[in-house]
């Protein structure tokens, strides 16, 4: 079994380069946003916590759909200058808070939107939705949602053919390999919302949809995976150029990876 990144260690790998990293990372389909809209969760004016804003990929749509006052939360202060730059541009009050969600002090029975955009595999599960219930006004609404890279549906040529690349690195709590990836696993996911007693039963969807990538797109997207992003400068670039070597002479330089969007969310009991 492959070893897995300690949440201390993950939340700090992905601001070593934010700008690339926010130039690789594939956007979420709108089709999850217009589901959370549906649901009744997002809406213009709701007060709403991001938890793990990281580069801002979902922090943009928050916004530009209605949430205001957003308080984002990102450990790494190297995200800092592109959130506020993102905050800039937008009509509402934001607040950025340089800290992991189980260590901010924040206020309770407050936000009526708790979200979380491919982040909160790396919060304590012990404790993580018993304290977003206690920050939520009642009645208010979680969501917590994820690109994942491969689907177990789909068979994926290209995981096929890198496994014995990658296959030795450590991987995040989302990913497991021998299981189902967290984000996907609906059993555990939905038992952690039942576990707290504190919420009704979340609604989720899945959208499956495929990313298209060349050979420099291969690298500058796999440089940013947490397993590969830990490694030394040396050992990072071996790894990487043996992945973009796979593209080019196995996939003709077009890679296409099998991605599915996980969304679920779900309603703070009103009492």
């Amino acid at each position: 079994m492959a070893d897995l990144i300690a949440p201390q260690e993950g939340r700090a790998l992905f601001g070593a380069d934010v700008h690339g990293y926010d130039a690789i990372r594939p956007p979420y389909p709108e089709q999850l946003y217009t589901f959370l809209q549906s649901t009744g969760a997002l809406y213009p004016n709701c007060t709403t916590l991001e938890i793990g804003a990281g580069n801002g990929l979902a922090t943009r749509r928050l916004l530009e759909l209605g949430a205001n006052p957003l308080t984002a939360l990102e450990p790494d202060p190297r995200f800092a200058p592109l959130l506020q730059s993102i905050a800039a541009t937008a009509l509402a009050d934001f607040t950025l808070i340089h800290s992991a969600f189980e260590e901010a002090t924040l206020p309770t029975n407050h936000y009526d939107l708790v979200a979380s955009a491919t982040a909160f595999h790396w919060v304590d599960q012990a404790i993580g939705l018993t304290k977003v219930a206690s920050l939520l006004k009642p009645g208010g609404y979680v969501a917590l949602w994820w690109n994942v890279f491969g689907d177990p549906e789909r068979a994926d040529a290209f995981h096929d053919a890198t496994q014995r690349i990658l296959q030795p690195l450590a991987v995040s709590p989302s990913d497991t390999r021998q299981y189902t990836p967290f984000a996907l696993d609906i059993a555990a996911r939905l038992g952690d919302f039942a576990d707290t007693g504190q919420f009704e039963p979340p609604v989720y969807q899945f959208y499956p949809w495929t990313l298209v990538l060349n050979t420099a797109q291969v690298g500058a997207l796999y440089g940013t995976f947490s397993g590969i992003n830990r490694l030394s400068t040396e050992e990072r670039q071996r790894i990487l150029e043996q992945l973009m070597a796979v593209a080019e002479q196995q996939f003709s330089g077009t890679v296409e990876r099998n991605m599915v969007s996980a969304i679920y969310v779900a309603q703070r009991r009103l009492t």
